[in-house]
Formats: C-alpha cells, structure tokens, sequence
C-alpha cells in the first residue's frame, strides 16, 4: 500500500511537496464514504484512502507529478543496469530559479510491504546520486538500515548491504545493486516497484490492451472482462478474439548483419479484437449477431475502456496501486464516476486496491463521492513553481458544492484566461 510521496526541484516542483494517502481525522456527512473510502491497517493503527483525484488546469504540473512516481520507480529498477555505466541520469531539475540549478532533485516514497512500514528516498542530480536512504518501522518506532552520502554509507542494521559499496556506481542506487546481488529485502522491495505499483497515461492507452487480451484468453478471467464491458451500457454483448493473419514486408538482412539490398515478405499472425453486437429484424426481434472489428468500428471511448479493462481489474483482484494521467479522457463522467466507485467500496475492492488520478472533470467533485482528503490540487504560482494541497486544508461547509466552489476559484487551481474577444478583434485590425 502506499503512504505517501514526496518531491523537490522536478521539473516545475521548486519545493518539496508531498502526496499523502493517510487518511485524516475527519468525518464526512455521508458516513458511507468513512466506511468505504478508507481502510485500516490494523497493526500499524494507519487509515489509508483507497482513491485520490488531482486537479489543476492545464500545465499547472500535475502530469509532472506522476511523471515524478514514474521517474522514481524507473530509476530504482534500471539504475544498477550495465547499460546505465557512463550514461547521465535523466533528471530535470526545476528550471526557473537560479536557487535551485546546482541543486539536486529529492524522491521519497513511504509504503506498506508485509506489514512493516518503509521509508526509501535519495537526491539526485545528473551526474550522480547525492544521496539515499531506507529506514524501515514495525509497529512503533523507526530504524534506519542505510544512509549513504555520496560514497559514505552508514549501515546500521542492513547485513545484505556489507560489502557492496565498492561495487555501487555514483550514477546507480544503492538498493539496486544490492538486490542484484540477490539482497533480500532490496530483491522484495524492487519486486514492489515492479509489480505493485503500476502508472499509466490515459491518453495513450492502446499499449495497454495486452493485459485484457490475456485476460481475454484466460479461463479465470474471461467472465470478468466481458461483464466489465457489459454493464458499461456500450452496446456491447460479447467479445471473440481472432488471429487474424498479417503480410509484413521488411528489411531481408542476414543473421550476419548484411543486408541484401532488397524487401522480404513474411506473414504474421496477430490478434483481432471483435465485438459482439445483436442485430434485429423488422419485428425488432434479435435475428442474428454481427461482428465489429473494435478499432475500426468501436469509439475511442470504447477502445480506452477496452484497453484499461485487464489492468484496473487485475490492479481491483490483487490489491495493487494504480496511476493514471488523465483517467477521464475519452470517456463519459458517469462511466468515469463508475470506474471509482469500484475502488470506494468494500464490495468491489475487498483487497484495499488503491487508485491515484489525475483529471479535469469537475463532475466527480462531489461530496457524495469523495471524502475531502481525496481531493488533491495543483497549481503555480507566479514563479511557475508547482504548489500541492489537499481539499482537507479548506474549511468548507456541509453542504458546500465541491465543483461550485472550484469553478469560481475558490480552491485555486484553475486558469485565468485573457480576453479571448479582444486578440480575434485585433486580427481582423
């Protein structure tokens, strides 16, 4: 599960700011979202949220927000690769202070991982890592397993660290190399970043479609798939899979390198998506079925929500943590309203599944759906730096509107647009 995230000077974060999933001290009107938005860890006396929103308008840095998480988890994953010997580290540090140019760029995560508590961050900048830690808490107190400062480590209570500093590049984390060298804890941790904690764009969502083909194809999961897409009123009564065979002509060039100089054909056998739809006769009776090819003749709408389906399900049966940048594009409110509601409920997210997004939609600003503390905003200030804050800092009355309130400016986080009416008169001068 995941605590919280922290970042400082990324992109257009000048200060460190910080996502948090701990549930606050509050309680809502509606008392079913105290109930289903939030779970306890009982050992640790922790209440999480189970979903979170972030808005802002346009470029007011929410995207660099999950571009942050993603920057974290990639650099934890392949920092120690063999590829990444003599090559800089990838980091924009922000860009519009001199206070910051020589400055190194802060990542901190805090997440649950077999009931203990973990605290993991370093400092980076493009050269080198400045700095790293892990500390790791039980059910009271916190205790460090590693520092490192440069090329100083302190390693207090970390056995699988010992010996390892030396073979630790200044350009490659800590942990990394140590769960290389099969550390267990560190082989757990990088596991956690791979395979729980999940981000992905909703604007380019067609590269995720492999997860509901597999689906699709299994035995266990199937059903899941079909209903999903069933009861999102699409139209929609089945879905075949078919291979569908592919002419290719590419490149002929020899295992030894040499190329011919000329295109060789070859055949390849890909899978068709096809949606089942019923057809009627004149009576209005269902007569038959017909077969469409979903991205020739389904809607963009369809083909996201098609796309999505493996991953938000596998991420609902397996308690997993997902991210997803612009979660509303392309889709309808109420179905985007829907695709939360399965994580805010005890029902359907038995497992604490945690869903993190960003978007523009304004109609999930609800007190019937969010609990204050989920309400994330971002927004820049005059400097262009990026400010974090939750909805929980506002005194708001009970029967405030969420979206009300935040059309007119009263949370901030939205553009103020020039007059639009005095640029058209002006070309036409």
């Amino acid at each position: 599960m995941l605590i919280g995230f922290s970042v400082g000077n990324y992109k257009s974060f000048k200060e460190t700011v910080t996502l948090s999933m701990v549930a606050s001290s509050i309680t809502e009107e509606e008392k079913e979202l105290d109930t289903n938005n939030v779970f306890e860890v009982n050992s640790h006396k922790l209440r999480l949220l189970k979903t979170a929103a972030i808005y802002g308008s346009n470029a007011s840095g929410k995207s660099n927000l999950i571009a942050a998480i993603n920057f974290l988890k990639w650099f934890v994953l392949n920092s120690s690769k063999e590829t990444q010997v003599s090559e800089a580290i990838d980091i924009e540090a922000f860009r519009l202070s001199t206070e910051t140019e020589k400055e190194p760029s802060f990542f901190e995560i805090v997440f649950l991982l077999e009931g203990k508590t973990f605290r993991y961050g370093f400092e980076v900048n493009a050269r080198e890592v400045v700095s790293e830690w892990l500390f790791q808490a039980d059910d009271s107190q916190e205790k460090m397993l590693f520092e490192r400062d440069f090329d100083n480590y302190i390693l207090d209570d970390f056995p699988e660290g010992q010996g390892l500093s030396d073979k630790t590049r200044n350009n490659a984390l800590f942990l990394s190399v140590i769960a290389q060298f099969n550390g267990k804890l560190s082989g757990k941790i990088l596991l956690w970043f791979s395979k729980t904690l999940q981000l992905i764009s909703g604007l380019q969502d067609r590269q995720y479609r492999k997860e509901s083909l597999q689906s699709l194809e299994s035995d266990r999961h199937r059903h899941d798939i079909i209903e999903f897409i069933k009861k999102l009123d699409l139209g929609i009564a089945d879905i075949q899979i078919q291979n569908r065979p592919v002419f290719i002509i590419s490149d002929n060039t020899s295992v030894y390198g040499g190329s011919y100089g000329s295109l060789y054909p070859h055949s390849e056998i890909q899978l068709a998506v096809k949606t089942v739809h019923p057809k009627y006769d004149a009576d209005g009776k269902q007569s038959a079925i017909e077969l469409f090819d979903i991205e020739k003749h389904e809607s963009e709408g369809t083909n996201k929500l098609f796309a999505l389906a493996g991953i938000l399900l596998d991420t609902l049966r397996t308690g997993k943590i997902l991210l997803i940048d612009e979660l509303d594009a392309r889709l309808h409110p109420l179905i985007t309203r829907e695709l939360i509601c399965l994580f805010n409920s005890n029902e359907t997210n038995p497992h604490n599944a945690q869903l993190i997004f960003t978007t523009h939609d304004t109609n999930l600003l609800s007190s019937q759906t969010f609990r204050k503390d989920q309400i994330w905003f971002t927004e820049k200030d005059k400097k262009g730096a990026t400010d974090l804050y939750s909805l929980v800092e506002y005194k708001v009355g009970k029967d405030t509107s969420f979206e009300r309130d935040y059309i007119i400016g009263k949370y901030g986080a939205i553009p103020f647009i020039g007059n639009f009416k005095e640029l058209i008169s002006q070309l036409h001068e």
